[in-house]
């Protein structure tokens, strides 16, 4: 018997947005961003790196972080949004998915966020074990409209491609 691999492709996308409070580190993407307001959450708060935990679960069709890392478990109060992805890593290493590549996008206002796309970038990278070149950081502003646009919350969007090597028999 003959065996042929093809490949089956899901993408998936997570979204997330937090309020900015004085007295919170600003955590995005991994990266400590000097402010002086950090984001509001059960866990680090950090709204780039649970987009990208979304979009990976969706994906992977694992479900989503509220589920798996539910805001009412004292367990995950003031947790490491880097150790929650490495826990959904392992779960879609799990199931054999291969990330092939991530695009993310923060939208705030301020701070400005250029000086830092590269360092979030290579700590995603890292933690995924993933080429640096798959992963791409965009920042943007909301001029001056919403919520995000007025300083007070910080959002993110990502997407995310998975492939999975399937065996066909011939």
């Amino acid at each position: 018997m003959i065996e042929e691999h093809d490949h089956e492709y899901r993408t998936g996308l997570g979204t997330d947005i937090h309020r900015l409070v004085e007295g919170r580190k600003l955590m995005l993407g991994g990266v400590l961003v000097p402010y002086p307001a950090g984001l509001l959450g059960h866990s680090d708060g950090d709204v780039a790196m649970h987009a990208v935990i979304d979009a990976l679960l969706g994906a992977s069709a694992m479900g989503d972080i509220g589920t798996l890392f539910p805001d009412t478990e004292e367990k995950w109060k003031n947790a490491d949004s880097k150790g929650l992805l490495l826990d959904v890593k392992e779960g879609i290493e799990k199931k054999r998915w291969t990330i092939v590549n991530i695009d993310l996008t923060i939208h705030a206002e301020q701070p400005r966020l250029e000086p830092f796309k590269g360092q979030m970038k290579r700590c995603i990278a890292s933690l995924l074990g993933m080429d640096f070149t798959a992963v791409n950081v965009k920042a943007k502003t909301n001029e001056g409209f919403g919520e995000i646009g007025s300083g007070e919350a910080i959002s993110a969007t990502a997407i995310v491609l998975l492939r999975k090597k399937i065996k066909r028999s011939l």
